[in-house]
C-alpha cells in the first residue's frame, strides 16, 4: 500500500473512524474485532433497540466499485454464523441488525476527514 501502510493497520483505522461516529451518535460499542471459529465482527454496537454487527469495508476511492460490494453472500454467511456465536455468550433482548459501513480514505490514515457511508439493515 502507497505510504508503507499495512492494509490490516488501514482496516483497524478504518474500523475505528466508524466506532468513534456511532459513539456521538449515541451508540454503545460492545466489542471490536470479535473474533471466533466462525469468522470476525468488526464492530458490535448496541443502543436501546437494536444490536448491530458492523461490517467495516474500507477503500481509498470508488473506482473498482463501492465498497459494500465486498460484502459477498460469501462474506455474509460468515458473519451470519459468526453473530449467531458471539449471541451465543452475550444472550440480549435487542433485535439483531447487520450493516454495512463504507470508509473512503484518499490519503489513508492520513485522511483528515474520510467519507463513511452507513447502510443500515444492510442484509
Amino acid at each position: 500500500m502507497r505510504g508503507g501502510e499495512g492494509a490490516r493497520a488501514l482496516g483497524q483505522w478504518g474500523e475505528r473512524q466508524v466506532a468513534e461516529k456511532l459513539r456521538r451518535e449515541g451508540w454503545t460499542i460492545a466489542a471490536t474485532n470479535f473474533r471466533c471459529r466462525m469468522g470476525e465482527l468488526d464492530i458490535v454496537a448496541q443502543n436501546e433497540r437494536y444490536l448491530v454487527f458492523v461490517e467495516v469495508k474500507l477503500r481509498r476511492d470508488g473506482r473498482y466499485g463501492a465498497a459494500c460490494e465486498a460484502v459477498t453472500p460469501s462474506k455474509q454467511r460468515k458473519l451470519r454464523l459468526a453473530a449467531q456465536f458471539y449471541l451465543l455468550g452475550h444472550p440480549t433482548g435487542l433485535q439483531p441488525r447487520f450493516d454495512v459501513a463504507e470508509v473512503y480514505a484518499p490519503q489513508g490514515v492520513r485522511t483528515p476527514e474520510p467519507d463513511i457511508y452507513y447502510i443500515e439493515n444492510a442484509f
